[in-house]
């Protein structure tokens, strides 16, 4: 259960073979996944009062107050809990890239941004120049993975399922399934959602979000946590800004002021506009990550 926003997150599928997100790992090193019991926040055995015995409504409001107190730390205990662990995997993850000499990105964005068509054609234009692969995020089909793979990229695909965001776990049993060399680049295209992801370190090297002029230009002060947490924002679809009401220079202020230290690219994955800076920006990650 993912308790940033509610979703079910018990179990991912890799190109159909599921992963347990609840595997516990031992001192021992011996691991195992089980079911968990995750009742709402009103599920009897909670530590809420639900009598109605005392005479005044002020006693019952203190009561009330004091049981959903007890839930709020409840649930950000687990939630601590939750991204702790996570954070164990991300860091297996992101030892294992330094390893290979592998440069990860997580790409992320609202959905219909244009993150899977960007994704295509950087690819196109990066063919011979490094080895490349891609892990797709998405909760049903394997559409995007096949885009990619078209590309003659290898890609493997994570379904989510109700869940609305990659884990460092899912992510660590998709690159069993990829062959990393040095020099690659890996990019992990995320769920379609400004919220949870932003909190998920998967062992990426940076975040990279995506920004389409066909959203609005505040969406930085909606969703700060995420664009504080990139470090690349890319501004999409420009080729589109003859024909909606996007204000840029809007854009990049709200960004900075949320990320004084947020980088920021004009592109086009349409008119190639951009590509040249966002390429020479992934060609100096992977040469500071040895590759």
């Amino acid at each position: 259960m993912c308790t940033t926003c509610g979703c079910g997150h018990d179990e991912m599928k890799i190109e159909g073979v599921s992963v347990h997100a609840h595997e516990h790992i031992h001192a021992d090193g011996t691991r195992h996944s089980h079911a968990h019991d995750h009742r709402g926040p009103h599920g009897h055995g909670d530590d809420h009062d639900h009598t109605h015995e005392h005479p005044g409504q002020e006693h019952h409001g203190h009561a009330q107050a004091a049981a959903q107190g007890v839930e709020q730390a409840r649930l950000v205990r687990l939630e601590q809990a939750i991204l702790a662990k996570n954070d164990r995997f991300a860091a297996a993850n992101r030892a294992r890239f330094a390893e290979a000499g592998v440069l990860a990105l997580n790409l992320v964005s609202s959905p219909g941004a244009g993150k899977t068509s960007l994704l295509v054609k950087t690819i196109e234009k990066m063919r011979g120049r490094r080895p490349l692969a891609v892990i797709e995020g998405d909760q049903e089909t394997r559409l995007d993975a096949e885009r990619i793979r078209a590309t003659g990229a290898p890609a493997i695909q994570i379904n989510t399922g109700k869940g609305c965001h990659l884990d460092a776990h899912a992510v660590g049993h998709a690159l069993d399934e990829l062959p990393l060399s040095r020099g690659m680049v890996l990019f992990i295209e995320n769920v379609g959602n400004l919220v949870c992801p932003a909190a998920f370190d998967l062992g990426e090297a940076a975040k990279v979000v995506i920004l389409s002029v066909t959203e609005g230009e505040d969406k930085p002060f909606k969703y700060p946590d995420m664009f504080r947490a990139a470090k690349l924002m890319l501004i999409n679809k420009v080729d589109l800004l003859p024909f909606v009401d996007f204000d840029v220079a809007a854009a990049l202020s709200a960004a900075r002021r949320v990320n004084p230290f947020l980088e920021t690219i004009q592109i086009s994955a349409k008119t190639g506009v951009g590509f040249e800076a966002w390429l020479s920006w992934i060609e100096k990650g992977a040469v500071a990550v040895g590759g």
